[in-house]
């Protein structure tokens, strides 16, 4: 999503930490976000209460070891999941194989922030929330309310590519000795546009140099719909800092079919980003002229999710989800699971902003699917989860330290309403 709040960028600038940040950095692009003008009135922010779930066993969790997350675009739950006959694949099939999570929500507005949460439990600042059209380091700084770290693990400061001592799924998982890949589609069309390098497995690690302009993040030809933004794993120097492991871990959408022939070729761990024309995200007319919106994301799950749910690792010990980042409107910023706007960026769970979903808390109801050998087909869970949700449960999966807003204890991994069979 595309999109400039008056409001936060004049929260943003009024703090002097903040203007040291825009000078050392010279973006000019956020200093122009305070002159616009006053957004509308936010629409409702917070998600009606529902009872906390079960815990699912951890025998349960334990014996899944093979997880993919498919992240699509800019989608509320109620056109998504009222409207079956846009995307019937999600809607109508994918539910009826697996468990609807009714209330599952966004945890803030652009696209980005979203996308940082869900692998490492960092809550938007200012730039993420923008989506980052410059590629800048996140400059750590203190002496606000919080001197660096909160107690939920948030680093205090401002920046899109976090330093490399922030943790994410994908190392916490390589320290593990567990296997990991983020398969994205259309990475390296354009190696000038997007950073990609050329390895033996196709192009990899596609991220614009640090300090430079992110040219995926505008509209690119029509054979190109590859966003940087939606490739989460870059924004982590843990992870580009290391040309090798980023190649062999941050790939295009091509090794994907081959790797997942057996068990032993598969990832432990698999993010999988569509291009901008298959995830929803272009609407409503896709680059190259074809309808976009839910249409090609249902041709996309109808292509992918059968693959893997034939797969070998699958049919073992699996566990697919499949999410949208956030509602799509700006101005729907309803949450869940505790979170709430601040005043003073005083709140330990979001330090960088008052306000993550731009208008409000959140990023509006998106819900999810997830299919597994332990979940009965129809399952429907009303429970409130959110990303941080997503990643507390694949942390409690693998048996890795929680990171971030996983922490929060209001924040529960999936549960018995979820996985409902042994």
């Amino acid at each position: 999503m595309r999109f400039t709040s008056a409001r936060r960028g004049i929260s943003f600038l009024s703090s002097h930490c903040r203007q040291a940040l825009v000078a050392g950095f010279g973006v000019a692009g956020l200093i122009a976000a305070a002159a616009v003008a006053a957004p509308a009135a936010a629409s409702p922010l917070h998600a009606s209460a529902a009872a906390k779930p079960a815990a699912a066993s951890a025998n349960r969790l334990s014996r899944i070891r093979h997880v993919w997350i498919i992240e699509l675009e800019n989608t509320s739950f109620q056109t998504a999941f009222n409207h079956p006959k846009s995307d019937p694949e999600l809607a109508r099939v994918l539910t009826s194989r697996g468990a609807l999570l009714r209330n599952y929500y966004g945890i803030g507005h652009d696209s980005l922030d979203n996308y940082i949460a869900e692998i490492s439990g960092q809550a938007p600042d200012f730039q993420t929330g923008q989506d980052c059209e410059y590629f800048s380091r996140f400059l750590q700084f203190g002496g606000e309310t919080f001197d660096k770290w909160t107690k939920y693990g948030q680093l205090s400061g401002d920046g899109c590519v976090y330093p490399k001592y922030v943790g994410n799924i994908g190392t916490q998982l390589t320290a593990r000795h567990l296997s990991w890949k983020s398969y994205n589609q259309q990475m390296g069309v354009d190696p000038a546009r997007d950073g990609t390098t050329k390895t033996a497995h196709g192009p990899a690690c596609g991220h614009p140099k640090l300090g430079a302009i992110d040219e995926t993040d505008i509209t690119g030809p029509a054979n190109d719909s590859y966003a940087t933004r939606h490739n989460p794993f870059v924004y982590f120097e843990s992870i580009i800092r290391n040309q090798a492991y980023c190649d062999a871990h941050v790939v295009s959408l091509t090794p994907l079919a081959r790797d997942l022939k057996s068990a032993a070729t598969t990832p432990n761990y698999s993010w999988i980003t569509p291009d901008t024309c298959a995830d929803a995200h272009d609407t409503p007319r896709c680059q190259n002229g074809a309808k976009g919106g839910l249409v090609q994301a249902d041709k996309f799950l109808a292509t992918w999710v059968p693959r893997i749910m034939r797969s070998p690792a699958y049919r073992q010990n699996g566990l697919i989800v499949v999410t949208f980042d956030e509602s799509g409107n700006d101005e729907n910023a309803a949450a869940c699971c505790g979170e709430k706007d601040s005043l003073g960026y005083d709140d330990p769970s979001h330090p960088n902003t008052n306000e993550p979903g731009l208008f409000g808390p959140g990023g509006g109801r998106v819900g999810a699917v997830l299919l597994s050998p332990f979940i009965k087909p129809g399952t429907v869970s009303t429970a409130p989860y959110n990303h941080y949700s997503l990643l507390k449960t694949v942390e409690r999966i693998f048996g890795l330290k929680l990171m971030g807003d996983a922490k929060q204890p209001q924040v529960h991994a999936f549960g018995a309403d979820v996985f409902t069979r042994e």
